[in-house]
C-alpha cells in the first residue's frame, strides 16, 4: 500500500507503529521499500555518511535534489521525505516556499522536512498552504548543534522540557502532518507524542512515539565515525563489505578471479587467423 500523509495520519489514530529509515540512492530506497518501510528520509545527515563532512551545516539545496530524485526513482510505496538543508528555510518565509517547492519538483520529495520550533512556524504555515506537506524536527536538531554546543540530549530539565512540549504544539498548530524527535528523554517524548494528534516518530526518544527512524548505515554497521547510544546494530553489513572487498582484492592479486565461468569465450580458429 501507497504510504502518504494520510496513511501517516491513520496509523496515529488505530495505534500503529510507523517505521522509517534513511537513504540517499536508488538501490538501497528499493530495498527499504521492498521490505515494506512506511517512510524514507532523504536526510541532511547525507553530509555525514555519504559525503565525509563532520556535520550536515555544508549540504545544499542541490545535495538533497540529487540524491532525493534518486531515491523517489526507488521508492514505490514508501513516503519520501527529503531534509530543508541549512539556511534553505531560516531567512525567510519566501526562501521557505523557494527552497520547499524546488525540493518537491526536482527532487520529487513526497514531503519536506525542517528543524525548529514556534521561531519557524510562519514557514511552516506558508510551505502547508502551498500544498508541500511538512514534517518537524524538535530536540537535537542537527542543523543547531554550534548552538547546543555539541551533541547532547535535549529537554533535560523543567525550562528546556516545557519549550520543547510548546514547540510541538506550535508547529502541529502551524500544519506539520507529523514531527520527528531526536534525543530527547523518553518520558518526555512519550507526553509530547500523547499532546499532539500528528505522528512522532523517535531517534534516540524512547519507544512511547508513534514511530521510529534511524540512519541505515548506523544499523547496518556501515558507519563507524562514531555511533550514538540510541542506535541498535540490526545487521553487521558493514563488516561484511569490508570481508568482501578484501576476498575481492586477493584473488584479484592471485589472478583466481575472474575464472573462467566469469569470461566470455571465442573460438580459437577465430584467433589463430589474427595478425
Amino acid at each position: 500500500m501507497k504510504n502518504t500523509v494520510a496513511t501517516f495520519k491513520k496509523a496515529k489514530q488505530d495505534g500503529k507503529r510507523i517505521s522509517m529509515l534513511t537513504a540517499y540512492d536508488y538501490s538501497t530506497a528499493k530495498l527499504e521499500d521492498e521490505a515494506g518501510i512506511n517512510g524514507i528520509l532523504v536526510g541532511d545527515s547525507l553530509g555525514n555518511v555519504i559525503l565525509g563532512y563532520e556535520d550536515t551545516i555544508s549540504v545544499t539545496v542541490e545535495d538533497m535534489i540529487h540524491h532525493g530524485a534518486a531515491v523517489a526513482r526507488g521508492a514505490k510505496n514508501a513516503l519520501v521525505v527529503v531534509d530543508m538543508p541549512f539556511m534553505s528555510y531560516q531567512c525567510s518565509v519566501y526562501d521557505a516556499m523557494h527552497n520547499a517547492g524546488r525540493l518537491m519538483k526536482e527532487g520529487r520529495a513526497g514531503a519536506v522536512k525542517l528543524e525548529g520550533g514556534r521561531e519557524v512556524a510562519p514557514q511552516i504555515q506558508a510551505i502547508v498552504q502551498a500544498g508541500i506537506p511538512v514534517m518537524g524536527h524538535l530536540g537535537l536538531t542537527p542543523q543547531s548543534v554550534n548552538a547546543f554546543g555539541g551533541y547532547k540530549v535535549q529537554g533535560k530539565d523543567q525550562e528546556a522540557a516545557q519549550k520543547l512540549l510548546d514547540d510541538a504544539r506550535a508547529i502541529t498548530e502551524a500544519g506539520v502532518f507529523s514531527l520527528v524527535l531526536e534525543c530527547v528523554p523518553s518520558a518526555l517524548a512519550k507526553k509530547i507524542s500523547q499532546s499532539v494528534s500528528v505522528p512522532v516518530i523517535g531517534i534516540g526518544a524512547g519507544a512511547g512515539c508513534d514511530g521510529q527512524i534511524l540512519v541505515y548505515q548506523d544499523m547496518l554497521g556501515m558507519f563507524s565515525d562514531y555511533t550514538p547510544k540510541f542506535v541498535k546494530r540490526f545487521g553487521e553489513i558493514g563488516s561484511a563489505m569490508k570481508t568482501a572487498f578484501q576476498n575481492y582484492i586477493e584473488e584479484v592479486e592471485a589472478g583466481t578471479f575472474p575464472a573462467g565461468e566469469h569470461s566470455y569465450g571465442i573460438g580459437n580458429d577465430l584467433i589463430e587467423k589474427l595478425y
